[in-house]
């Protein structure tokens, strides 16, 4: 029950943090502001403006790349269900397997199954697939969309 008040904490933070931050869908996906940059540094500050500004959209693009990269490999969400699914069984029911059958030896064999599942199933390849494609689409959102006239006054408040 405890880390169900964690996580439901965890949530809120989240939540108040990062999707307080969300701008609406025509703001994100405005075609007018979308521009070429002029030299390297305007990418760089347009870089630098929009991340912080779209922060909450771009993690919500990340949050949706990572749920179809695991839905999209199957075998990778059947080894990530088959373990974690594994220690919630064996951490629930600890009282009904008996002498012969120990707690450390569950965990041994859902290692000894787990890991090598885990391992055909390529996490470091969708980890790195989701950095890239991640990177390549915020990056790109970043660098193209003009700021808004209300980055002109947030230099100006900053100074103040």
């Amino acid at each position: 029950m405890e880390a169900v008040i964690r996580v439901t904490d965890a949530l809120k933070s989240f939540r108040e943090t990062r999707l307080s931050t969300l701008r609406t869908p025509a703001e994100f996906f405005d075609i007018h502001r979308i521009s070429r940059p002029a030299d390297f540094n305007t990418a760089f500050s347009r870089l630098t403006y929009n991340t912080r500004y779209f922060s909450g959209n771009y993690t919500l693009i990340v949050a949706a790349l990572a749920v179809y990269s695991i839905i999209a490999s199957p075998l990778l969400l059947l080894s990530l269900v088959f373990l974690f699914g594994g220690f919630a069984a064996i951490n629930r029911f600890e009282d009904l397997y008996g002498q012969f059958v120990t707690q450390k030896s569950l965990y041994t064999g859902l290692f000894v199954i787990g890991i090598p599942l885990l391992w055909f199933s390529s996490p470091f390849m969708t980890l790195f697939w989701l950095i890239g494609a991640s990177a390549c689409l915020i990056l790109t959102h970043a660098c193209l969309i003009e700021p808004g006239v209300e980055s002109e006054y947030a230099n100006i408040e900053g100074a103040v």
